[in-house]
């Protein structure tokens, strides 16, 4: 059985580092944890394409998105996929088809709450580690907000919430790795 971990939030909320902190407690427990960043996927699909305008940015989205799941799909069933992405960005059935192809029999999705006004902080202070294809922070200040006030988890499998402004601890790790065995017992 192929499981995988969806790490979730709207834009800034804090999902990469909960990804980073997951992937080192997973592998210090012995699972294998392979990460995968959908910024890290478009930030290199800018570099060598280009910007352009919004669809052109989106366009990047869903190829960086695609490219991930293609990449799931030839792991291994004992390696546990932990995709970093805002998985709302486009309709649910785009991310169930690409589950169903990647052949993820489980879902466990981590939700990183934050409040709008903490992903606009966040998304302006990290402007300059973006490739310039990004939004710029001005730009995106009220469709964050909006967008942030209204995300919800996908909830195809377990929710897992954390609070994007405090580190996830050992509660969190525990919690991840329960999800993780039931399927193995279950």
């Amino acid at each position: 059985m192929k499981q995988l971990v969806l790490v979730n939030g709207p834009p800034a909320s804090g999902k990469s580092s909960v990804t980073r902190l997951l992937i080192r407690a997973l592998t210090g427990q012995g699972v294998a944890a392979m990460p995968f960043c959908l910024d890290s996927v478009k930030e290199g699909l800018l570099a060598e394409i280009g910007t352009g305008d919004r669809e052109h940015d989106r366009m990047l989205g869903r190829a960086g998105y695609h490219a991930i799941f293609n990449l799931v799909a030839e792991m291994p069933d004992s390696v546990v996929a932990v995709i970093d992405a805002w998985h709302g960005f486009q309709p649910e059935s785009v991310l169930r088809d690409h589950l169903a192809r990647a052949g993820v029999t489980r879902v466990i999705e981590i939700w990183v709450a934050v409040a709008p006004a903490d992903a606009n902080r966040r998304y302006r202070d990290s402007a300059g580690h973006h490739h310039a294809g990004h939004p710029p922070a001005s730009a995106a200040a009220d469709a964050l907000r909006d967008l942030t006030a209204r995300a919800r988890p996908v909830a195809l499998g377990p929710v897992i919430e954390v609070d994007g402004n405090s580190p996830a601890g050992d509660e969190f790790v525990a919690q991840v790795l329960a999800a993780l065995r039931a399927e193995e017992t279950g």
